[in-house]
Order: C-alpha cells, then sequence, then structure tokens
C-alpha cells in the first residue's frame, strides 16, 4: 500500500488500509492489480480518474492518423503537368500521408496499356528514396492503380 503523501507503508490488511484511507477523507484505489500481493494507493478517486482522462485525450491528440491521398494522372501526361502532381506527392509524403497513383485509360488509350506501365514505373523510380510502394499497379478495368507510403 501507498499511502496519500506518497510514502510506501509495505504489506496491510485490507480493514487497515481502507482505515486509513477514511481517516484522511481519500479513497482506497487498486493501482496494480495483477501484481502479488495487489498494490493500493490512497487517494482522491475523481482527481485520478480526471488526470487519467486527460492522458488519454493528451495521447489522442499527439496521434497522427494517415490519409491516403489520390493522384489521377492519365497515360499521355505532359512532363509539365507530370512535375505538377510529383510536386504534391512530395508535400503529401511530407506530411505523413500515403498516396494512391491511379492512372485511367480512355477510349484507344487502352490499346497502349504499357505507356502506363512505363508512367507508374518512372513514379515509382521518382521517389524510391522518400517512398516506398505499398500496393504495387493492379489493374482494375480501365485504369491502374498503385499506393505509396513514405519511408
Amino acid at each position: 500500500m501507498i499511502d496519500h503523501t506518497g510514502e510506501k507503508r509495505g504489506v496491510v490488511k485490507t480493514e487497515a488500509a481502507i482505515e486509513i484511507a477514511v481517516g484522511a477523507g481519500l479513497d482506497l484505489v487498486e493501482v496494480s492489480p495483477n501484481t502479488q500481493p495487489p498494490v493500493c494507493k490512497i487517494l482522491d478517486y475523481g482527481k485520478y480518474k480526471y488526470q487519467q482522462q486527460k492522458k488519454k485525450a493528451e495521447a489522442k491528440k499527439k496521434q497522427k492518423v494517415v490519409e491516403i491521398k489520390e493522384i489521377k494522372m492519365r497515360p499521355n501526361i505532359d512532363d509539365h503537368d507530370y512535375q505538377v502532381k510529383v510536386k504534391a506527392m512530395k508535400r503529401f509524403f511530407e506530411d505523413g500521408d500515403k498516396v494512391k497513383v491511379t492512372l485511367r485509360f480512355r477510349g484507344r488509350e487502352m490499346a497502349h496499356q504499357d505507356r502506363g506501365a512505363d508512367l507508374l514505373q518512372r513514379v515509382q523510380n521518382d521517389f524510391e528514396e522518400i517512398a516506398k510502394v505499398e500496393q504495387f499497379p493492379k489493374k482494375e478495368g480501365r485504369q491502374i492503380m498503385m499506393v505509396m507510403a513514405p519511408r
């Protein structure tokens, strides 16, 4: 048992611990029930619960939710348009987000799917230092998708 001043009292019977807690005007709280013998502490339970809630909220505030951002391209993309997309992807990776690259084919572009594969390979090569491929290019109907995550 640990008393309200933070001093270790050692092994104390439950009835005696409850008497000490009532005498101090506080509660007897079981802090570590799985140890042998269980560890109890004399403290204000309402204040303890409030502090636990604050810790949980602080931990939740610090965690980053990873979003998946999507970049859509066409196989005949011009060089400047490609550079604009690359710039946006770099910004997403720096923010810690994943990027889903979608390559959409329209009309006769379906006959030249090798161009699309070359474009996705170019994207992989441009980002090999700062991102890794999480889901390799996969064809779904008239589009090819690939997911990349920051390293």
